[in-house]
């Protein structure tokens, strides 16, 4: 388990302290094809920039951005939406409006098919889902940034705002609604969706009832980081791909799994057990037992 709370700073561990990833702190340059070369999450004049962070002995991606690197999400994407042979490009962040011409958001990528002429025949979406951070994490990536060969190997995991990845806000906050908006378009255009994310959070989503790639309308693009020791940097890597239809997948995130009813009730008593200690209920008041049996 790693205590230092950052696993990439501006495209490289912590802990490598070459001349390249000097160059890249020093500069605050994004390695991961952003829209310009600099970082510009959270501020772009003062980028946090931070990638991914550690999560025990897992990494977890924090930025949309690092999903980007070599564009495997698109190659992967591409393969799912297109023929194989296809002819394909990309485009970033496009925005799509529902009929009132009310913006739904913006997509990711595009990725469009085209024939001879330069005429499009096809497209597909592509969305990337980070990871939320819960704690502080600006704090520790400034201090590391202030001395990072005398800081890489910080010691952070007494703190106790540090940095963690907040997979439920994430996916009630982020996923669930590009679903029901982006995804509630696309779907009614008959296009296909793609999802690109990380293990980490894959893994806490519902089990998704899986289809054939070719009765899919979703394909969920599931990565990994992977160190490379001889470069001291990590490779995103693709780990599996899952095959869904858009209505049972939407309904499968979206539905809560309800505990016990008798669990809210004990939880109620306690409330009005207390409630009932103070002076504003006679102390005669029926109990919630006696109410529900």
């Amino acid at each position: 388990m790693s205590t230092h709370p950052l696993a990439e700073v501006f495209g490289f561990p912590a802990d490598n302290l070459s001349p390249e990833a000097a160059h890249y702190r020093k500069n605050r340059l994004c390695p991961f094809n952003n829209k310009v070369p600099s970082c510009t999450k959270d501020k772009a004049n003062n980028p946090l920039g931070v990638c991914s962070i550690y999560e025990g002995e897992d990494v977890a991606i924090t930025c949309p951005v690092r999903f980007r690197q070599d564009w495997l999400i698109a190659v992967d994407a591409a393969a799912f939406f297109f023929a194989e042979g296809t002819a394909w490009t990309s485009l970033t962040e496009i925005r799509l409006n529902d009929r009132n011409g009310k913006s739904a958001g913006n997509i990711d990528i595009v990725l469009i098919s085209y024939d001879d002429q330069g005429q499009i025949l096809d497209f597909g979406a592509l969305e990337i889902q980070a990871v939320y951070i819960s704690g502080n994490v600006r704090t520790p990536f400034e201090f590391y940034m202030e001395d990072p060969s005398n800081r890489y190997a910080m010691d952070w995991t007494d703190r106790r705002d540090s940095p963690r990845p907040d997979y439920l806000s994430s996916s009630r906050k982020r996923l669930a609604p590009q679903l029901i908006y982006k995804g509630g378009i696309l779907n009614s255009w008959r296009k296909k969706l793609a999802v690109a994310t990380h293990s980490g959070f894959y893994n806490t989503l519902p089990t998704l009832p899986e289809v054939k790639p070719e009765e899919a309308d979703i394909a969920w693009l599931v990565y990994e980081l992977q160190r490379d020791t001889n470069q001291n940097r990590y490779k995103l890597v693709r780990t599996k791909t899952v095959y869904t239809q858009f209505t049972s997948a939407l309904q499968r995130i979206t539905s809560p799994e309800p505990g016990p009813v008798e669990d809210f009730i004990k939880q109620l008593q306690r409330k009005f057990d207390e409630k009932k200690s103070g002076d504003s209920l006679p102390p005669d008041a029926p109990t919630l037992t006696d109410i529900f049996g």
